[in-house]
């Protein structure tokens, strides 16, 4: 919602499945110290510390509402002083660069001899050369971000290896991924193959 229509309409609701860290200051969610809420207002998923305003919301009678820190001062009209911080590296948010992004899927990871896990996988439009790795679509901040560039591409699976996998290397870094089908490691591997290259990539996500 944009910030004149907070509070005066219902937001739509990020599903708790959705995120694995609050949407506002990006501490992992667990199940005892830190509990989903939501804003009441924005419909973020956020942790407890950031969730603990209220403020009287027209599209719910003026009732007062759990509301995030955010919200609360668009609501109350108190602006944060603050300079927005710049964000680092990692801190771009999933559904933004999903929403606008070369390629994105679920994929599973694997690095060094550390188990398979599943990571939400994105290859922004505006850096068509870096993957970035997420734990879930909507979650504020990336996990791990992988610069393309210069990376040799290994796409033949090893007998141990997950079906439709293939392998990053450089030097002594390797990054496997493993897609749950084969066109879908096709699509990434043709977006791949050009960005080790230096090359933008054709947008897959048609």
């Amino acid at each position: 919602l944009q910030n004149a229509e907070l509070g005066k309409r219902a937001p739509r609701w990020i599903r708790d499945n959705e995120v694995t860290m609050c949407m506002k200051c990006k501490e992992p969610f667990n199940a005892l110290t830190r509990r989903r809420h939501h804003c009441r207002a924005c419909g973020h998923v956020v942790c407890w510390k950031c969730s603990d305003y209220k403020a009287h919301l027209e599209y719910d009678g003026n009732k007062l509402n759990k509301v995030c820190k955010d919200c609360y001062q668009v609501i109350i009209g108190c602006t944060d002083s603050e300079e927005k911080k710049k964000k680092g590296i990692l801190e771009i948010e999933s559904a933004e660069v999903s929403g606008n992004s070369v390629i994105c899927s679920f994929l599973q990871y694997m690095e060094k001899s550390k188990p398979w896990q599943k990571a939400w996988c994105v290859i922004p439009k505006q850096e068509a050369l870096v993957l970035y790795m997420y734990g879930a679509p909507q979650d504020v901040k990336a996990l791990a971000t992988i610069p393309l560039l210069g990376y040799t591409v290994d796409d033949a699976p090893r007998s141990a290896d997950l079906p439709h996998s293939f392998k990053l290397t450089q030097s002594k870094s390797v990054h496997s991924f493993a897609a749950d089908n084969e066109e879908l490691k096709q699509k990434w591997l043709k977006v791949i193959h050009l960005a080790v290259k230096g090359e933008t990539p054709e947008c897959q996500n048609e």
